[in-house]
């Protein structure tokens, strides 16, 4: 998924308040993973989820600086649920203790896309995570560009590309959901 800086805002779509809905979306969607309810969230996710996070080259012009042929995560609907699993059975060394975590989610712009039941989302979202009794905390910065299908149980994330902030990850691991 390419971002595109002239992508139209929209002002009106068939359900006149789309901005609120998808306002709304994200930040449940971050509360129910702050929350530990990865379930719940796994519910938000289109069958055909592609959920990626592409490498960030600090010596690239930064035109050119995301590889989208490189991924630190590349994962389907598929791929998200054995991960969820996995958290479950111990054995996720990542996440024993379990991560604790706030998300703050802005700078959220909609805008619309050729189809009419998909709509994308542009937003900002810094999550701060600690483990345990660790001090030690997290920063992780990113921006996500998504695209949300319209259904009429609600908003689904078709696609997330993660565009992590660091091309250096100060972070151990990303066994969160970002």
């Amino acid at each position: 998924m390419s971002t595109t800086v002239d992508a139209p805002v929209l002002e009106s779509t068939s359900s006149p308040n789309i901005y609120y809905r998808v306002v709304q979306f994200l930040a449940y969607e971050a509360r129910l993973l702050d929350e530990g309810r990865e379930e719940d969230w796994y519910e938000l996710l289109d069958d055909e989820l592609l959920y990626t996070a592409p490498i960030r080259q600090a010596t690239e012009p930064r035109s050119d600086e995301i590889d989208r042929s490189a991924f630190r995560i590349r994962d389907s609907k598929v791929h998200v649920r054995t991960r969820i699993d996995r958290q479950d059975t111990g054995n996720a060394y990542s996440e024993v203790p379990p991560s604790r975590t706030l998300r703050l989610v802005g700078s959220i712009e909609v805008t619309a896309t050729e189809r009419p039941d998909i709509v994308g989302a542009h937003s900002a979202l810094l999550v701060y995570r600690q483990r345990g009794i660790d001090p030690h905390f997290d920063l992780i910065p990113c921006r996500r560009n998504d695209l949300l299908r319209v259904t009429d149980t609600g908003l689904r994330i078709l696609a997330r590309e993660v565009i992590l902030t660091e091309t250096s990850i100060a972070t151990p691991n990303l066994g969160i959901f970002l």
